[in-house]
């Protein structure tokens, strides 16, 4: 069995080894014969959009290949749908990376979650790497780019919260996105109902509603977070990176202004190209729209009036 083409994929075929996830949604599991690719089973399958979930598979096959590698390296996009008997059951997709992975000190191996970069260090899971002030700055980098990459394709990612960014800093910072069943094409249906995270919300937006304008609020909690190491900033409030982070005036002063400007009303929240200059300590200048330039106004007597026409000698 190949997942490599985009074609569903019969349940009947699947033998599902161990549980590894479980979620709200549905749980997530191994495959025999598979390794490295994963199974998530909706819990209720007749509440699954399948043209919708059709729509992200066909998303990662129109993309380049340098591209849909790169895709794959930062997220567990679905590859393939799961059916039975005409229904979706849910999907396959690839495994997170191993280095995104620590070991606790029940001897299991845990997802290392954005909650470990934007929390304070606790003594159950001092095992767990920790950035330097420049990787994480790097992450931050790789967190916007990777936004950036999902808009610029047309996409709405929709649930953007402390459990379903990954992060590394082995052998290099990097960041992947899991739970991708719920992106959907900007203007489109999502997969399931939308889901909302406590505490990453869009404040002005109604529940269950989202946007690339909702995404860019939920960016910048992100983004904010993991520069302060604080768990419960939002934009609005004061922004103070840890010591080392943003390393000169110039970027700090422009993360601040983007962070304030993010608790703005719709339309006016930065986009993650503006996060992106911000972050390379860029100078963003407004540029005023140009004006169209005033018509010529022409005298309709020269135009309609008689005219006297004259002799045009030529040259022997």
């Amino acid at each position: 069995m190949t997942v490599a083409d985009g074609a569903d994929v019969p349940l009947s075929s699947l033998r599902p080894l161990k549980k590894i996830g479980d979620g709200g949604q549905g749980e997530v599991s191994t495959l025999e014969g598979q390794p490295g690719v994963l199974y998530k089973s909706y819990r209720e399958p007749h509440r699954v959009a399948g043209d919708a979930l059709a729509g992200l598979v066909s998303v990662r096959l129109a993309l380049a290949p340098a591209e849909r590698d790169r895709l794959d390296a930062s997220a567990a996009w679905p590859l393939c749908r799961v059916v039975d008997a005409g229904r979706v059951t849910g999907f396959l997709m690839n495994e997170a990376p191993a280095s995104m992975r620590w070991p606790a000190r029940d001897g299991t191996m845990r997802l290392t979650e954005l909650q470990y970069l934007i929390r304070e260090v606790k003594q159950h899971w001092q095992q767990l790497l920790q950035p330097t002030p420049t990787e994480r700055y790097a992450l931050v980098v790789a967190f916007v780019e990777l936004v950036d990459r999902l808009h610029a394709t047309g996409l709405v990612i929709g649930d953007l919260s402390q459990a379903n960014v990954l992060w590394t800093v082995r052998p290099a910072p990097a960041v992947h996105l899991l739970d991708c069943d719920g992106i959907r094409l900007s203007g489109s249906a999502p997969v399931l109902a939308q889901a909302d995270t406590p505490d990453w919300n869009d404040p002005l937006a109604p529940a269950g509603t989202v946007t690339v304008d909702s995404d860019r609020y939920k960016a910048a909690l992100a983004i904010g977070r993991m520069l302060a190491r604080n768990a419960y900033l939002s934009p609005g409030e004061a922004l103070n990176p840890l010591p080392g982070v943003l390393d000169d005036d110039r970027k700090i002063v422009a993360v601040r202004a983007l962070f304030a400007q993010a608790a703005g009303a719709h339309g006016t929240r930065p986009g993650l190209g503006q996060w992106r200059a911000a972050l390379a300590g860029r100078q963003q200048i407004k540029l005023a729209a140009a004006k169209p330039r005033p018509r010529p106004e022409l005298d309709p007597s020269v135009i309609e009036g008689p005219r006297t026409r004259t002799v045009i000698r030529l040259r022997d």
